[in-house]
């Protein structure tokens, strides 16, 4: 037994499952279009076999993959960070988190205001995040009423200024909506806390100072098992916070991906036998699919490209590396929302056995089967090892 990482890379999605058309997303197909229209290059992640797994215009197949190569299909409801995550983890969502098309309903808007003491909120939409506080800002220095808003994920997002809310009483608001508020059938994936700052017309998101307040996963989950194992897990990145801090044995905040990568390598240099590390590198997803953005899209793949060789090159005698995703994040369709995809499975072991096809895996959770077959751990969870 060695170390087990286990690299997201947040809304990599590989073409439409079969039943996308539900979700509004038969057509998606984050990387195949963002290759099609960018024509970048990815050369580390081709020679792992990245290529191999759908036809991609500008990362091609090749004859001796270095890793082994396949795709998974998500069977949970739903298509957000947390439930993908948790499906990664071996938690099955027969129910999908709600969600707020229309806004919230005002009884819930009530029970917030009148818990933290504000007359009313703002906006009280689905919105895009930078949106939001550049068309409310102004009115919310002004007011002092707090921006409430939505996305098509199930999220529950408070947006103040550092000047009128500090980040320590919009946390205690988040707390509020997430023990008060956000429960029963109104029980959102997370609840978010976004401070900003800067003057009208120029305001900015602390991304350092965002806190998610996830739902409680359920146990037994692969990180509950691993733990009861003796295993030493990690997280790098937001997964904390997609398991409400449960699970871990430490966590690592990070700003950018390539903060995230640096965590990855020094825990990799580090002397953590028996360890299990859960990485998720965001702004594929955060910064360029919600926005729409292919080039930078782009951009952010070919970063993650270029750390592929010292990442791999870090890997001990008996350690396991599994590159994949939580859901698809198109940003060449008609939506900024999450998008119903497979997403990549690449498995590269620090070993001498030839790489092979994995094929398309029937869940997420074959990533919990194979951890805890690694750890020899018994598995109470749905899914199959893919390690051979």
């Amino acid at each position: 037994m060695g170390r087990f990482f286990l690299v997201v890379i947040d809304g990599l999605g590989i073409g439409a499952q079969e039943d996308a058309a539900e979700y509004g997303d038969e057509n998606a197909n984050t990387l195949g279009h963002v290759s099609e229209i960018t024509n970048c290059e990815l050369p580390n992640f081709e020679a792992l076999g990245l290529g191999n797994i759908a036809p991609l215009k500008s990362i091609k197949p090749v004859e001796h993959p270095r890793a082994d190569w396949g795709k998974m299909r998500e069977v949970s409801a739903g298509k957000d960070s947390t439930t993908g995550h948790w499906e990664l983890a071996g938690i099955q969502l027969e129910k999908p988190f709600p969600t707020y098309p229309h806004g919230f309903p005002e009884d819930i808007l009530k029970t917030f205001c009148d818990g933290i003491g504000v007359d009313k909120v703002l906006c009280n939409k689905p919105y895009s995040g930078t949106d939001v506080i550049r068309d409310f800002g102004e009115e919310h220095l002004k007011t002092g009423n707090p921006i409430v808003y939505t996305s098509a994920d199930s999220v529950f997002q408070i947006a103040c200024h550092t000047d009128v809310v500090s980040p320590e009483k919009l946390y205690e608001w988040c707390e509020f909506v997430r023990h008060n508020v956000a429960v029963g059938d109104h029980e959102v994936g997370r609840v978010i806390a976004r401070p900003f700052e800067g003057e009208p017309g120029n305001f900015e998101r602390i991304s350092d100072k965002r806190q998610d307040y996830s739902s409680i996963p359920p146990t037994p989950n692969l990180l509950s098992l691993l733990q009861e194992g003796g295993i030493k897990t990690y997280s790098i990145g937001k997964v904390v916070d997609l398991f409400a801090g449960e699970g871990f044995t430490q966590y690592r905040k990070t700003k950018s991906n390539a903060e995230g990568i640096s965590q990855l390598l020094s825990l990799m240099s580090a002397e953590i036998d028996q360890s299990f590390v859960f990485v998720n590198l965001i702004d594929t997803d955060q910064i360029y699919g919600h926005r729409q953005d292919p080039e930078g899209y782009a951009e952010c793949l070919q970063e993650i490209d270029r750390s592929i060789p010292a990442i791999a090159g870090s890997l001990q005698k008996g350690d396991i590396l599994v590159i994949t995703a939580d859901h698809g994040n198109d940003p060449c369709d008609d939506s900024t929302d999450h998008t119903r995809e497979f997403v990549p499975l690449l498995v590269l072991e620090a070993a001498e056995s030839e790489p092979g096809e994995l094929g398309t895996r029937k869940t997420f959770s074959d990533v919990t089967a194979s951890a805890l077959d690694y750890f020899n751990l018994s598995n109470p969870l749905p899914g199959e090892s893919f390690l051979r």
